[in-house]
């Protein structure tokens, strides 16, 4: 159930970041096929980013136009995802990308809603005016910062449940089965693999110190990422409330004492 939840979020912020490729920098997909193939040759290196690479290069035979434009955008769910939320909340786990993940795809789903209001409600008239070099580095960034913080919340739930439940979990031979042969199966998870070897009562995944460095090397660009979309009117839940869990979670003080 877990493994299916962080591949909800992985694939919203693939999604997110394909919005972002097409409409902040108006790349057609042929172009961001290869982005994402350039990008499954480092950090990024997964089966779910190879497979977006494949999909945008795909044409309709009978129009010559990009599939992907020819599919509609509302995407359902067999329930994983809503299960993972909803154990979530029962833990008291706050799997915030996760859930926003799922969030996403039932407001996807509200098609005709959306086409109404798009012709009544405004957004910004901001046209983004940077370096697109540097916007496409930030948003490869971005995506591996927010990956890690989405396998991050994956693990603690394992961990909160474990706990209620009173089980052993080997968190670095999870890592291994899911990177074995999943959908999720990724070169990352060698790093939360190596992370949990290191340290099996590790409180955390952002507390090892290869993620450490990760987050400290690319949060730069993750919250520009998130300003920009932001600023243009393009959503990124996942994104944003990854970023959200990264800064409450390094937060000594919040303010629940108001609440």
């Amino acid at each position: 159930m877990i493994h299916n939840g962080i591949e909800y979020g992985d694939m919203q912020m693939i999604a997110a970041a394909y919005a972002l490729l097409r409409q902040v920098l108006g790349i057609e997909p042929k172009e961001v096929s290869e982005i994402f193939k350039q990008w499954n040759k480092d950090d990024l290196d997964s089966y779910l980013i190879e497979i977006t690479g494949d999909i945008l290069a795909k044409t309709d035979d009978e129009t010559g136009q990009p599939m992907v434009d020819l599919i509609l955008d509302t995407a359902g769910q067999k329930g994983t995802g809503k299960w993972t939320g909803i154990d979530a909340l029962q833990l008291g786990a706050p799997v915030t990308t996760i859930t926003e993940a799922v969030y996403s795809r039932a407001l996807s789903f509200l098609k005709d809603e959306r086409v109404a209001a798009s012709a009544h409600l405004s957004g910004p008239d901001a046209r983004f005016d940077g370096d697109p070099k540097m916007f496409l580095d930030d948003l490869r960034q971005a995506l591996y910062a927010a990956k890690i913080c989405s396998y991050a919340q994956g693990y603690q739930l394992l961990s909160m449940a474990a706990s209620e439940h009173h089980w052993q979990l080997n968190y670095g031979d999870i890592a291994l089965m899911w990177r074995g042969g999943c959908i999720i199966r990724a070169q990352f998870l060698s790093r939360i693999k190596q992370a949990f070897d290191a340290d099996p009562s590790l409180a955390n995944l952002l507390l090892a110190p290869y993620f450490q460095r990760a987050i400290a090397s690319s949060q730069g660009a993750w919250r520009r990422t998130v300003a920009n979309a932001v600023s243009l009117g393009i959503p990124v839940p996942a994104f944003s409330s990854a970023l959200a869990y990264y800064d409450g979670y390094r937060s000594a003080e919040l303010p629940a004492n108001l609440l």
